[in-house]
């Protein structure tokens, strides 16, 4: 996979995790990408084990566990993180 795809899921786990991703109109416009690209990279994320969900209220993705995404998900609570 070329390197930019993973450099966008850096960008949205980073946002996923300080809960200012924006709506996903928003989000596929900052990332320049078309929401069904968005929709693909967050399939991808939520497959490989991340719990995100949208909050219609906040406007934003977020994770539904503390942890980030580093190629699959690492919940914080298996790695003493908090």
């Amino acid at each position: 996979m070329p390197k930019h795809y993973f450099d966008r899921l850096e960008y949205i786990d980073r946002l996923i995790r300080m809960k200012g991703t924006g709506t996903p109109k928003q989000l596929a416009e900052r990332l320049h990408i078309s929401e069904s690209l968005l929709y693909e990279y967050l399939s991808f994320m939520k497959e490989q084990g991340a719990p995100i969900v949208y909050s219609k209220l906040r406007q934003s993705y977020y994770y539904e566990r503390q942890g980030g995404f580093n190629l699959r998900f690492i919940n914080a609570s298996t790695t003493g993180e908090n």
